[in-house]
């Protein structure tokens, strides 16, 4: 992509200690440091689709590449673990994790009539968070007769606080020619603040499960959990201030049916509660409703050629709520859809069919459907970004003996199908194979690889946020790893 740098530093160090057979800990820290030159993605119109004045090459860029992120992560956290017998344990987590970042980006607003003049505005979000996990979970075992009990008993805490400024430029980013890009401009200056906002957000999650075991052919799990989400949001420009709070309880049921030993017939039901995350606001700033979700599902799983090869068949039909979604109006802002509902058939199969040779392949169909909103223009349209079929296809082989035991290679192949673009459904992103390639040599603790991605370089388009902003995939790139275990 012309002009986008991205620079990453990450550092992940972890210490275990055991304290005894039945005591240990664990000490995580995670340092990350990003800095980019921002992207937003380019029209459909001349990339996707043909135009008067032709197609621009996917490494067309139209931000301003003086436009730049600079993000700091720090995480901490700890994970202890405690056996009081064999049958009775306890495990307890604590994470940390604090987030600066300030971001100067463009965004397009679309084509002007001309088809080739494009509007786009410059912002500066500066923001921090401060998001504190606390979980702990018992786990015991009961055995009477041939009925096995495996309980879980659990309790998670969560306290996040993510405060962001936002600010225009002034004078305002001048628009661009998007078939012959002139990046010169007038100096910007971010110095007209629009929001002030502050979520602060407590979440309290209390649940169980009992895996009961039935000899060796049944095996039912009953379980549930129950939600509190406190939310506030305060905006200190617009003089808004909301508070909000939300509970659910999530039951969690499902069977599993053994007939013979390499056969498991499956059946589950399941609720899901996720509280809106503070990023996500209504265009009046007031929070959204949280996501609910509904989930039923069938399937059957069995084992080939002496157990070398597992493959899985399952239908499932998934209900949401007030999904977010991105707006199509303005990609910056969302908006939450009524209802969506997606049924399916999955398949995969994966396994070592000899020795040193491995296969993963995988089928998947979709039919998504927005079946409730309060915009009619949206109801019974697609979700935008769904494939109705997608299959993949990846196997290795590592050589096992000789002089060149260690030496592997594989390949693949991805196909994603046709995909809405918008929540209008007024384009199509077209379907596309992509074929990934890995070349390595493994001997004692060391482990050199080249993987490639897009070997035969096409040119395809991997999500959209609407008809002016797309997303191109990467062409052909190599990435190649050293790596020493010990």
């Amino acid at each position: 992509m012309d002009f986008v740098k991205t620079e990453q530093v990450f550092v992940a160090p972890v210490i275990s200690f055991d304290f005894g057979k039945n005591t240990s800990l664990t000490l995580e820290a995670e340092y990350l440091n990003t800095s980019k030159v921002s992207y937003s993605g380019i029209p459909a119109d001349g990339s996707v689709f043909d135009s008067p004045f032709g197609r621009v090459p996917r490494s067309r860029y139209v931000d301003d590449p003086d436009l730049k992120l600079e993000r700091d992560v720090v995480v901490l956290g700890y994970r202890f673990q405690h056996k009081f017998s064999d049958r009775w344990s306890i495990r307890n987590g604590f994470r940390t994790e604090l987030e600066n970042y300030q971001e100067a980006f463009d965004y397009n607003l679309g084509l002007q009539a001309d088809n080739r003049t494009l509007d786009r505005v410059a912002r500066f979000d500066k923001a921090k968070s401060q998001n504190y996990y606390l979980q702990t979970d018992v786990l015991g075992t009961i055995q009477t007769g041939i009925v096995k009990h495996d309980l879980l008993f659990g309790l998670d805490l969560s306290r996040i606080n993510f405060t962001r400024k936002i600010f225009y430029s002034t004078p305002a980013l001048p628009p661009i020619d998007f078939f012959n890009p002139n990046y010169d401009r007038p100096s910007l200056q971010f110095d007209t603040i629009v929001q002030d906002q502050e979520f602060p957000q407590n979440l309290i999650g209390v649940y169980g499960q009992d895996l009961i075991s039935i000899g060796d052919q049944f095996k039912i799990l009953l379980g549930g959990r129950f939600d509190f989400a406190q939310a506030s949001y305060e905006d200190a420009v617009a003089g808004i201030s909301n508070d909000q709070e939300d509970s659910a309880f999530s039951p969690r049921i499902g069977i599993v049916y053994q007939p013979i030993k390499p056969i498991s017939l499956y059946a589950s039901y399941s609720r899901s509660f996720q509280p809106s995350i503070a990023f996500y606001t209504n265009a009046d700033d007031t929070p959204f409703e949280p996501t609910r979700g509904e989930q039923f599902e069938v399937g059957v799983k069995s084992e080939f050629l002496d157990g070398k090869l597992a493959a899985t068949l399952a239908a499932y039909q998934l209900t949401k709520q007030n999904l977010v979604v991105s707006d199509p109006v303005n990609p910056l802002n969302s908006l939450q859809v009524g209802e969506q509902r997606s049924r399916g058939i999955e398949f995969d199969v994966a396994g070592e069919i000899s020795p040193g040779w491995k296969i993963i392949a995988s089928y998947t169909y979709i039919d998504p459907e927005i079946t409730e909103d309060t915009r009619p223009e949206y109801k019974g349209n697609q979700p935008s970004n769904i494939a109705r079929n997608s299959a993949s296809l990846w196997t290795t082989y590592e050589i096992q003996t000789g002089d060149l035991k260690g030496f592997g290679f594989g390949g693949g192949l991805f196909f994603v199908g046709d995909r809405q673009g918008d929540l209008e459904n007024t384009f199509t992103l077209p379907s596309y194979v992509r074929t990934d390639a890995l070349i390595y040599y493994r001997r004692d603790n060391w482990r050199v690889g080249l993987n490639i991605k897009n070997l035969f370089d096409v040119n395809y388009f991997e999500s959209a946020y609407g008809r002016s902003t797309v997303f191109p995939g990467a062409p052909f790139t190599v990435l190649g790893t050293v790596s020493w275990q010990f």
